[in-house]
């Protein structure tokens, strides 16, 4: 397809793989970046869309490397399509799909069919995440070697722990030669059994069930011993305890290849949420205590926490109702989370914010982004330093649970470039997102 050029004037270019922070015109030709400048002039960029971004922050485009796009099986919580429809309103050019899905994403055929299913809705990248185990169910291998011929990037049996130590240590020797990492989701599972929320002070005054941070922590550590031992390259996902990332720090003290990320809620909330006993907040694993947020706040200002994740996990309103025990686990995260990163970390240079979101997601996955660099697919974020009201209803998600919901954050993201084409314009302008009824434009929130 031909890609008419873009120009993108005045914005503020913040790109970590180049150490650039400093006002620019960006001219991307031909899907990719053809020129970063002071200046371009108007004749050397003839038949551009021009971009007028003053004020405006420009960003190699975000990765989310964890949400849950409910496709195949599960097309009522969310789709391919609205998935990414909520990625790129939420400023992210990417996502690495987990395989939770309805069957597990366990066969080159299954991450074929989430390639192709991407491709068709034309909006945001999706890179799938493969299935540690057949069917998730702790028991027998995936064929890794044909995942990652299929287009697979990492493996995980996300949303459960791979509870037999013995079938994760030989999983982990049969793919140790491949460039995708584990991820793990650490909860054993005897621990935390019936738990509800954060064990602690709070769910023992309002008589909840909790499950103890030591459910994390058992993991994290069995986890990363298992990496030392076999020398495959780790990724500790969702992390939200200060002891976890403590075991974090300690394995990288040792030699051993080893990621984490922290996700916008556990940043920004604790177990107080449930104080009127809302199923709101019920997440896995669960929001634990100020202490936790202070450690993980501070990892991520001193690179200790490698990128950040939303774990955007999309239920329907029916799941999210009813009694605590019985409601689904999670809530939408992509339409948010850049305003959440930023209402937690108001000190963080940007820099270090968009090497979180961006250059150092596409490390940790081996895919391409993360960069600017002349010659560089060309997948933009861009951001304005605005207030804007968390409205779950505009959401493009078909999820519309958020813990979110009515605060005022301090940023977000206003367009969204996916290989040289806008995706994602609030102006309304050009672009459009899919949603689950066809295409509509999003609505505008005050990029010039």
């Amino acid at each position: 397809m031909n890609v008419p050029p873009l120009l993108m004037r005045g914005g503020r270019v913040v790109d970590p793989s180049q150490s650039l922070d400093g006002v620019r015109d960006v001219l991307i030709e031909n899907g990719r970046i053809a020129r970063i400048a002071d200046q371009i002039g108007p004749g050397e960029a003839d038949g551009a869309l021009e971009l007028d971004l003053r004020g405006a922050i420009v960003a190699p485009g975000f990765i989310d490397p964890h949400v849950h796009l409910r496709e195949p099986g599960q097309m009522h919580k969310e789709s391919i399509a609205s998935g990414t429809a909520a990625a790129v309103a939420g400023g992210f050019s990417a996502v690495a799909a987990m395989p939770n899905t309805s069957p597990a994403l366990d066969t080159p055929e299954l991450i074929r069919t989430v390639l192709e299913r991407a491709r068709a809705a034309g909006l945001a990248r999706v890179y799938p995440i493969a299935a540690i185990t057949q069917g998730r169910a702790g028991k027998e291998l995936a064929p890794y070697r044909l995942l990652v011929q299929g287009g697979a990037v990492a493996f995980s049996d996300d949303g459960c722990t791979v509870d037999d130590a013995r079938v994760l240590r030989r999983a982990a020797l049969y793919a140790r030669d491949l460039p995708a990492p584990f991820i793990s989701h650490c909860e054993e599972a005897t621990l935390r059994a019936g738990g509800l929320m954060n064990e602690g002070e709070t769910s023992a005054r309002l008589g909840i069930a909790g499950s103890p941070r030591l459910a994390e922590d058992i993991i994290v550590a069995r986890d990363l011993l298992i990496a030392g031992d076999t020398g495959k390259r780790w990724h500790i996902a969702h992390l939200s305890t200060q002891r976890g990332l403590e075991l974090v720090k300690w394995a990288r003290s040792q030699g051993i290849a080893a990621t984490c990320e922290v996700t916008p809620h556990h940043l920004v909330f604790t177990d107080a949420l449930f104080e009127n006993f809302g199923a709101t907040g019920r997440v896995c694993p669960a929001l634990r205590t100020e202490a936790d947020i202070a450690a993980l706040r501070a990892g991520v200002r001193d690179g200790s926490v490698d990128v950040l994740a939303t774990d955007h996990a999309p239920h329907s309103a029916g799941d999210k109702a009813g009694l605590l025990s019985e409601t689904a686990v999670g809530f939408s995260g992509l339409e948010v989370a850049v305003g959440a990163y930023a209402l937690a970390l108001p000190d963080l240079p940007l820099m270090r914010f968009v090497a979180l979101l961006s250059t150092n997601v596409a490390r940790l996955l081996n895919v391409d982004g993360g960069t600017l660099v002349p010659g560089s697919t060309a997948d933009v974020t861009i951001l304005r330093d605005e207030a804007w009201t968390v409205r779950p209803e505009t959401f493009h998600s078909k999820g519309r649970s958020t813990p979110f919901a009515g605060m005022r954050l301090p940023r977000r993201a206003v367009a969204t470039v996916v290989g040289g084409t806008l995706v994602y314009d609030a102006t309304g302008r050009q672009a459009q997102v899919a949603n689950a009824g066809g295409r509509h434009t999003a609505t505008e929130i005050g990029m010039r």
